[in-house]
């Protein structure tokens, strides 16, 4: 389907491969693993490599996130990432990459439109990326994965944000870089944008419903001043 600009009124980002440069951060960190295995590669680029290992890897990673909230156990399953990154990030704050133009494109797009984050990170990262590059106060509403009872891909966290912003779910959209995010804002009613700047390829994107696929989050600027 094609994204109705006149519909939207309010924008939902997620954060991983977002507005954070994450799938570069893994890469580097799967470089690092490779290395001393590097002769076993067949002379395939070490960076080539990590990404499609990456890649491969995104998919049952987003079904185990979603395992706690279908078995009942998200609250025991938040508890404890939570505790894992508040040891982490006392000792560790400054982890995080911006996708480029991010900042940018947030300060313009927050005067015309209310922001929010709806991410299914927990509650300690995501306010750490957010004030390590002076984000917050972009954003009218922050969904993480203990605002609601279940999380992405249920539409939960879009519902609720719509609520926050005062808009109904079906002016919102979506904008996200896997399935994860476009399932999300298919069952809220919202409109989707995919971009690829982050975890998602563009025949995923395109299965799970996106109106619209940008090759990187700050593209969007572009488009709503179309």
């Amino acid at each position: 389907m094609p994204l109705f600009v006149s519909r939207i009124r309010a924008i939902c980002f997620d954060v991983d491969g977002t507005l954070s440069d994450t799938d570069d951060q893994m890469v580097a960190q799967f470089v690092k693993f490779l290395r001393p295995v590097n002769f076993l590669l067949r002379k395939q680029p070490l960076p080539f490599v990590a990404r499609r290992m990456v890649m491969t890897l995104e998919s049952p990673a987003h079904i185990l996130m979603g395992v706690p909230d279908f078995l009942g156990l998200d609250e025991p399953a938040a508890w404890l990432f939570s505790g894992i990154n508040r040891a982490i990030w006392r000792r560790r704050r400054s982890n995080f990459l911006l996708v480029s133009g991010v900042r940018e494109m947030l300060q313009s797009l927050s005067q015309r439109y209310p922001l929010a984050v709806v991410s299914a990170r927990d509650a300690i990262s995501t306010h750490a990326f957010l004030e390590q590059y002076g984000l917050l106060p972009f954003f009218k509403c922050i969904a993480t994965a203990q605002t609601c009872f279940h999380t992405k891909p249920f539409p939960d966290p879009i519902l609720w944000a719509a609520r926050q912003m005062n808009v109904p779910p079906e002016a919102c959209l979506m904008v996200g870089d896997t399935s994860v995010n476009m399932r999300a804002g298919r069952a809220a009613g919202a409109q989707k944008v995919g971009v690829l700047c982050g975890f998602g390829e563009r025949a995923e994107l395109q299965k799970y419903g996106a109106d619209l696929i940008l090759t990187t989050t700050p593209e969007l600027i572009l488009v709503l001043e179309e």
